[in-house]
This record gives C-alpha cells, structure tokens and sequence, in this order.
C-alpha cells in the first residue's frame, strides 16, 4: 500500500499552546489510560474503544500500534503527554482508494479547536503523500462536535444512515461525511 509513518511527527500551534501529531510510544501508556477511561469520550466511539480503559487495554492498543506496519494510527499530543489520537482506517477492493478517519480527544482540551486544527493538517498530509481519493468518518447522532469539526475542516455531509448503529441498548443514526482529494 506504500505508507509507512514510522516516528512522524507534525507540530501545529493553537494560540500560544503547541502541539503535534506524533508516532504512538509505550510510554504513552499512563496517558492514553488517564484520558481513554472516560465514557463521554466512549459514549460517541465503537465499541472497539472499551469503558472502562484498563491499563492492560492500553497495553494491548500500544502493541498493536506501534508495530504496525503500515503505520495508521497516531497520537495527538501536546508538550507534556499524548492528549488523543487519530488515524485513517483504509478500504479495500473497489473502495480501496478511500480510508475512514476517526479521532478522539481528551475532554480537558475539548473546544479550543486542536480536534478541527488536527484533522485539517492530517488530511493534508494523507492526500499528499497517499493514494487516496476520498477521506470518510461516520458519526453517531447526537454527537455534534464532531459534526462541526468534520464540517469545519472541510467534510461535507454524503448522508444518513437510519438506525444503522446500535450502541448502549438504543438504535441510533449516522452521519456519513466526507472529503475528496482535491487536485
């Protein structure tokens, strides 16, 4: 597939605070669990993203992350510690030039626009250096920060899928957004 990211790191600012998007390291360990472990951020994931985050499921997560090749998934970070993550989850056979974004963020930084800004500089990066001609994310309903980041970054809404999700015991709608490369 001819991407491979090993110890990438893209630093952007948000006024005067700096971040980057960065390699996953095992020494993320005590961060990933101190931030993943909240259900407001599990509460808009699959249920891939386990609640509660145990120490043992951020160990097998760094494992899986930082050995893999191609390397797909990344750590939002800020100067002291990992803050997030993001990653590109690529298709195959006849979808095979698009990938599923998806992301998360620790609610201490939530509204200060790192989501938006991280996304933004991702995409770029991804259409620069990769064979996709589309980029996609689905978002559960109700979650409209993410609705917003997507739309701010340049996302437009494709459609909805009703009912197509079912999380905690209830049926819920998604929203299918999408960006195209743009030559």
């Amino acid at each position: 597939m001819g991407f491979r990211f090993f110890n990438m790191e893209i630093n952007f600012q948000i006024s005067s605070d700096n971040y980057q998007i960065r390699s996953f390291k095992p020494s993320d360990k005590i961060s990933i669990v101190k931030y993943a472990n909240n259900y407001n951020i599990f509460k808009n994931l699959r249920d891939l993203f386990p609640h509660p985050y145990t120490n043992s499921d951020a160990e097998e997560w760094l494992k899986i992350v930082c050995n893999q090749t191609p390397e797909q998934n990344f750590a939002i970070g800020n100067k002291k510690e990992l803050i997030g993550g993001i990653g590109l989850a690529p298709q195959n056979d006849v979808n095979r030039f698009s990938a599923e974004i998806g992301y998360w963020l620790a609610e201490p930084f939530w509204g200060k626009g790192i989501t938006t800004k991280a996304v933004k500089i991702f995409i770029e990066f991804t259409f620069k250096n990769f064979h996709f001609n589309r980029i996609f994310a689905n978002v559960f309903e109700g979650n409209i920060s993410s609705e917003k980041v997507l739309q701010k970054a340049g996302f437009e809404l494709e459609g909805k899928l009703k009912k197509a999700v079912y999380k905690e015991g209830r049926f819920l709608d998604q929203y299918v957004y999408s960006i195209l490369k743009r030559d």
